[in-house]
């Protein structure tokens, strides 16, 4: 399993087959909510494995913080780690960009992952797309 920062439109495409398999065809997200306005402000990354796509994420800087967003893995990729690949791409990247402070909103059934790595719960339950949501934050 590679990740990498996305460099071209055919790797910001393939971050986007998996953003809609996951969010928009798995969680029903309306699919302009999920390619939403922020992509072109975005650092995408795109996970591969053998060649395939099959994780993405992508992280903005908002008021002196890292937002990392639109974290997901296909189906049958989870569960070995590609999750937290991702993740310490990310914030390998942050930290290469001088942002020690990331911030992400949760979907609830994945808190106790954002835990294990680091990330603490600051908020209550909301809901965003229909799905139920807590923002978390790491100091990195």
């Amino acid at each position: 399993m590679t990740v990498k920062v996305v460099e071209s439109q055919q790797e910001l495409e393939d971050a986007y087959s998996v953003r809609r398999v996951v969010f928009v065809e798995e969680q029903h997200v309306p699919i302009e909510e999920e390619i939403d306005q922020y992509e072109e402000d975005s650092v995408h990354f795109v996970m591969y494995n053998n060649g395939l796509p099959i994780g993405a994420g992508r992280f903005r800087v908002i008021d002196g913080f890292g937002k990392v967003e639109r974290i997901c893995v296909l189906k049958n990729a989870r569960k070995h780690g590609a999750g937290k690949a991702i993740m310490d791409s990310i914030e390998a990247y942050a930290v290469d960009s001088s942002i020690h402070k990331l911030k992400l909103n949760a979907q609830t059934h994945a808190v106790p992952f954002y835990e294990k790595i680091g990330y603490k719960v600051i908020s209550n339950e909301f809901m965003d797309a229909g799905i139920p949501h807590k923002t978390m934050m790491k100091n990195v």
